[in-house]
């Protein structure tokens, strides 16, 4: 049975178009209801999003490239497997639920490498590339992505659709260096990329991290960033200061290491026992308990589980 696609990191370009049928382009203007702001990317003519079956797409014959490199494939699909593939294909439809690929070959084949059963995927039926583009950079513009999602949307509108660092920086409000600085965030570790996927570090986080030339030193400064709830100024210093690249002392981790279980299995204890997420850590002179909540009604409840008297205190003193 073919491996499930990694969710909830987001689709790029998919986010931007709507999942259904075609839309037919409107025959004279003003034709096209009002739609607000607020309601998500408009319609595109010509072209919507859909998780196909890789099984149903076949590559197509006019592809001019014959040979993939076997390395940069494997490397493809360990980031897909890391963050999901943020950049659909792009396929027609020819018939009896069968596809055919117009543009994405190595991620098709990495998906394939995976064992992916299905992948997202631009269903078009127009050969107007302009029209596509303008219609989903429009779409950029109106909905809200992640920092991930926006890059991974500017690389393919540029890629596969034609578009100019120009015409994105006209077209969506923001400047050139803000369109290359986020290109940039496709550059990080997969791993990195993933905890900008799901909102662990910040784009300005991300950034930081840019400086850095060495991946390892990267992913150990952004595993800090969500240990230690680092602030993008903090980073940047500890980035200048050069002790990011520093790696730790043997003796620190082997101190490290023989606390972790004992430390694990306390946090998870205590966040069976409060019902939220509980962390425990050790440093080499302190450690810290970290309680996470959701709401202040939350936080209320749960230092009543832990101290009710201080709880009753509270109360009494908010009323």
């Amino acid at each position: 049975m073919g491996q499930q696609r990694r969710g909830g990191l987001g689709k790029g370009l998919g986010a931007l178009i709507p999942t259904g049928p075609i839309i037919d382009v409107p025959s004279a203007p003003g034709s096209v209801p009002e739609h607000s702001p607020d309601e998500g990317p408009r319609p595109v003519a010509g072209a919507y999003f859909l998780e196909i079956p890789i099984e149903s797409i076949t590559r197509n014959p006019r592809q001019p490239r014959e040979v993939f490199d076997e390395d940069a494939l494997g490397e493809l699909a360990d980031s897909i497997r890391e963050v999901g593939l943020l950049q659909p294909i792009v396929v027609r439809s020819v018939g009896g639920g069968r596809y055919e690929l117009i543009m994405g070959e190595r991620r098709w084949r990495a998906s394939q490498l995976l064992g992916l059963s299905e992948i997202p995927a631009i269903v078009r039926s127009t050969q107007d590339d302009a029209l596509l583009r303008d219609a989903l950079i429009e779409n950029l513009q109106r909905e809200q992505l992640n920092a991930l999602e926006e890059a991974a949307a500017y690389r393919q509108l540029l890629d596969d659709f034609g578009a100019t660092h120009e015409q994105l920086a006209q077209r969506v409000g923001r400047s050139r260096s803000h369109i290359s600085n986020t290109l940039r965030l496709l550059n990080l570790p997969s791993n990195v990329q993933r905890r900008v996927a799901a909102g662990t570090i910040s784009a300005g986080h991300a950034r930081a991290l840019l400086t850095l030339t060495d991946p390892a030193a990267q992913e150990r400064l952004a595993a800090r960033i969500f240990a230690e709830g680092l602030s993008v100024r903090s980073v940047e210093e500890i980035v200048s200061m050069g002790e990011a690249t520093a790696a730790p002392a043997p003796r620190n981790r082997r101190a490290k290491e023989a606390p972790e279980p004992a430390l694990a299995h306390l946090a998870h204890r205590l966040s069976d026992h409060f019902e939220t997420r509980v962390k425990v850590d050790l440093g080499r002179h302190k450690g810290r308990i970290v309680v996470e909540f959701a709401t202040m009604d939350d936080l209320d409840r749960i230092i009543g589980a832990m101290a009710p008297g201080a709880a009753n205190s509270l109360r009494a003193l908010d009323d």
